[in-house]
């Protein structure tokens, strides 16, 4: 049997879009709804695609050429991408300065996360939510907590959603503050200041929300308290797709693993812009424990060593195509055999992880 080969699939899609927070302990609904300046209705159509989930992967890659005054930021925010996703899928590009002309990468291939494929599904590895609709899937860029201040490991549920929340900190928050020498009020009312943005979704994990933000950059990395936030073009649109008692998973999976078409793919998260020597070696310890679980979940499947380790020499969250499953191919190899005279060739020798 020949080597199968590896690759990661890129199809050209260009996408057109109109760019240090605390945990929510306490938010309160405005009773005054938030309205659209020219009286229309405001558009509430997702500004992020709805996938089809094909075996355990979903999406396509994406491509956007820059314009001179472009940041990662910037575009992460007209896009719907988050700033470390956008960092992580295109090495060797300087973030601040792309440049005019500059092809950039969109990372919207996904190897679905290890949960229930129903609601809202929030992997904080990868600083992505995930919500399962009836036609598919769409993914978002998060901001969660910190090492210091991590977000919860839950099953939760969506218990309300906020239109125009005002904030309510924590007295921690308001000692950590005033240490600072920063006066914090014991509310912050609905309006530019509001650390909430303008919409919210609160969780029946006590405490935390899934809400906008003041702050344009930040969703997508380790930037909060324990919440989690999201842009407020894509939240003041989210609360109304989603219905109180919609599930609401966090996981942590830097790693992930999945089928589509016969075909392995890995996808794996380093935490950070730079990529340290302690972060490069917890990976590869995750990703072959991840592997030689696969493997025997999976027994019909063959991996190729090399492929794996370039995953995670990478680590830049896109998924890699890595094996196949070939217990089917075998089957027709054994059958061709027995058609065909014997020959004296050696077998060629297959790597397996």
């Amino acid at each position: 049997m020949r080597f199968m080969e590896f690759k990661k699939y890129s199809t050209l899609m260009l996408l057109a879009g109109a760019l240090a927070f605390q945990p929510l302990w306490a938010a309160e609904q405005s009773s005054t709804p938030e309205k659209p300046a020219s009286g229309k209705a405001p558009d509430r159509s997702p500004r992020v695609p709805t996938f089809k989930v094909n075996g355990d992967l979903a999406g396509q890659l994406g491509v956007f050429t820059t314009r001179y005054e472009d940041t990662f930021a910037e575009v992460g925010s007209q896009l719907a991408l988050g700033y470390l996703e956008l960092v992580k899928a295109n090495p060797g590009v300087d973030p601040w300065l792309p440049g005019a002309g500059t092809t950039i990468t969109l990372p919207r291939h996904y190897v679905i996360p290890k949960a229930r494929r129903e609601g809202i599904v929030i992997n904080l590895a990868e600083y992505r939510l995930y919500y399962f609709t009836g036609d598919g899937v769409q993914v978002y860029p998060v901001g969660v907590g910190t090492a210091e201040n991590p977000s919860p490991l839950t099953d939760a549920k969506v218990t309300m959603p906020l239109e125009s929340p005002a904030w309510y900190p924590p007295a921690s928050i308001r000692a950590e503050h005033e240490a600072s020498g920063d006066f914090l009020p014991r509310m912050i009312p609905p309006g530019p200041d509001n650390p909430l943005g303008s919409h919210a979704l609160m969780l029946s994990e006590q405490g935390y929300l899934i809400h906008g933000t003041n702050k344009r950059f930040g969703v997508g990395m380790p930037v909060s308290h324990g919440c989690f936030r999201m842009y407020n073009e894509d939240i003041s649109r989210f609360v109304y797709q989603v219905s109180k008692g919609t599930p609401v998973q966090i996981v942590n999976d830097p790693v992930k693993m999945g089928m589509s078409g016969g075909e392995v793919w890995l996808e794996v998260h380093r935490p950070h812009e730079e990529y340290s020597q302690k972060d490069r070696d917890r990976l590869w310890r995750e990703v072959t424990l991840e592997v030689e679980a696969f493997r025997q979940k999976h027994p019909g499947v063959e991996v190729q060593r090399r492929a794996i380790e370039l995953a995670v020499d990478q680590a830049d969250g896109i998924p890699a195509m890595v094996g196949e499953q070939v217990v089917a191919r075998l089957a027709s190899d054994e059958t061709s055999k027995d058609k065909q005279p014997p020959t004296s060739e050696e077998p060629e020798q297959k790597l397996y992880f």
